[in-house]
């Protein structure tokens, strides 16, 4: 199976984007890779939360509904 990278724009605090970029050169991998990596245990973190959102990913029919504001 083949997955195409999606492209977002993320606005860092510049001393945040500064500590990832070292971390980034220090490590060998891309910004975008401990991105992702950092993304991807938080989701994990949250089980629960991480198959609702696999649940969707996986089945596009489903609907997203938004939080009812109290």
């Amino acid at each position: 199976m083949t997955t195409t990278a999606k492209r977002t724009t993320i606005y860092f605090d510049p001393d945040l984007h500064k500590a990832l970029r070292l971390k980034s050169i220090a490590v060998s991998k891309s910004v975008s890779d401990l991105v992702n990596s950092a993304v991807r245990e938080s989701l994990k973190n949250d089980s629960r939360k991480y198959r609702s959102i696999l649940e969707v990913m996986w089945n596009p029919a489903l609907e997203v509904k938004p939080k009812p504001e109290r």
